[in-house]
């Protein structure tokens, strides 16, 4: 890989890269707020012993569940992508 190639593919990466944690600091965000609901959900589901409420408490849970999966596909992507930028600069470094 030449080195105008791997100044373009450092960049592209830095760019994956800013999008990526912009994507999680809103993820988290998200995350905090869907994780207080379920915990909501599930206090009104244990004192009010209603289905409904347990309906409530369970989508709630499986939100939560869902954009923990989400924050964690993000944090692998981060880091893979953190590591194709090292293994780049490496071989920029190298040349």
């Amino acid at each position: 890989m030449s080195q105008a190639q791997i100044e373009r593919r450092l960049r592209t990466i830095s760019k994956q890269l800013r999008s990526a944690r912009n994507d999680l600091a809103v993820t988290e965000e998200q995350l905090v707020q869907l994780a207080d609901e379920a915990d909501d959900a599930r206090l009104r589901a244990l004192v009010s012993e209603t289905p409904l409420a347990e309906r409530e408490h369970r989508k709630a849970s499986r939100h939560a569940d869902r954009l923990r999966k989400h924050r964690d596909t993000l944090f692998a992507k981060i880091a893979a992508l953190d590591a194709e930028q090292d293994e780049l600069l490496d071989r920029f470094g190298a040349k």
